[in-house]
């Protein structure tokens, strides 16, 4: 795979050109998008470095969202951060004009900006070690719903480029925070448990009425995000530092024999991600990749649909009762 392009405009061709063949195949799919950013990352750094020099010090350009955990789709936004050893102003300054660089360049490449402004150029993403557990800290002693949710964003983080003993360093502070206080555990919880209706008592699927996307489910909000969140509250609580779904989902397995009826939910993660497969070909915007229509499956499919959105429910009732015993270490 290619990895030296001198202009943004390069490196987009490049991307729009050799993306498809990658659509299928999700690990393969996220290892390309890696490789674009780390790219983008390349060209922002000799930008930079041509007008102010080399970085100051360590630091680790991270991801989070679903490319934090490797199941980005064949479109994907922005959603990134900087954490820098050095807690200086030179290198606040530094890495500030670091990630407007990043921003603007992933932007340029075909990965829209985060609607939310999950990215370096806002500072509250870009920050010394220090400040970032100061942050990480002030959210967990925060009772806000913003806080909990910001947190699960990070949690999500993955190195990209530079140093990955830093994303290490922050996730411990987490996890030493979590020892001390096990009601964090619990407002996570309460932050995704609202999971929206899918199937009907007579075993219907729930689709949209109107609208763009009439007929279809949407299977971010119905399926991917009640597996995505439920097993990454298992994955705080138990400490692991895997960021992939079902890399948390294994290790879990791993660890304790309660956990072993998690493999069944490993497989329907599985289904999902294959169904998102069969969805890029049509897809031309970035909503489009997560609207299934219901019409267009088979009974075999509408079957398979119909239960992994009902033990997406399954899921969530088996984590509360976790989190409500304590019954792991």
């Amino acid at each position: 795979m290619q990895d030296d392009f001198d202009s943004y405009h390069s490196l987009k061709k490049y991307k729009e050109t050799y993306i498809h063949q990658y659509e299928l195949d999700t690990q393969k799919l996220n290892e390309f998008h890696d490789q674009m950013m780390r790219s983008a990352s390349k060209l922002a750094l000799f930008h930079l470095e041509k007008e102010i020099g080399q970085p100051p010090c360590d630091y680790s350009w991270f991801v989070m969202g679903s490319g934090g955990r490797n199941e980005q789709g064949l479109i994907s936004d922005q959603d990134h951060g900087i954490v820098y050893e050095e807690d200086s102003e030179h290198a606040l300054n530094y890495f500030k004009k670091l990630g407007d660089e990043l921003s603007k360049g992933l932007n340029e490449i075909g990965y829209p900006f985060c609607e939310g402004k999950v990215m370096s150029s806002n500072p509250l993403w870009c920050k010394s070690l220090t400040e970032w557990k100061k942050q990480l800290i002030k959210w967990m002693d925060d009772k806000s719903w913003e806080s909990i949710r910001y947190l699960q964003i990070f949690y999500d983080s993955r190195s990209i480029v530079g140093e990955n003993p830093l994303i290490t360093d922050l996730k411990c502070t987490i996890f030493d925070y979590l020892n001390n206080n096990k009601e964090l555990l619990q407002r996570f919880m309460d932050n995704i448990q609202h999971i929206k209706n899918s199937v009907g008592p007579l075993g219907q699927i729930y689709v949209e009425p109107i609208g763009q996307y009439e007929g279809c489910i949407d299977l971010k909000k119905t399926a991917f995000l009640p597996y995505v969140n439920a097993i990454r509250l298992l994955a705080i609580k138990e400490g692991l530092i895997e960021t992939s779904t079902l890399r948390r989902i294994n290790k879990l397995c791993e660890m304790n024999g309660c956990y072993n009826e998690l493999s069944h939910y490993r497989d329907n993660f599985d289904k999902l991600l294959k169904y998102r497969s069969l969805l890029y070909s049509n897809a031309e915007a970035y909503d489009d990749v997560h609207y299934l229509n219901v019409k267009k499956l088979t009974k075999q499919e509408k079957r398979e649909i119909k239960d992994i959105l009902r033990d997406g429910k399954k899921l969530h009732q088996f984590v509360q009762r976790i989190i409500d015993k304590g019954c792991f270490q």
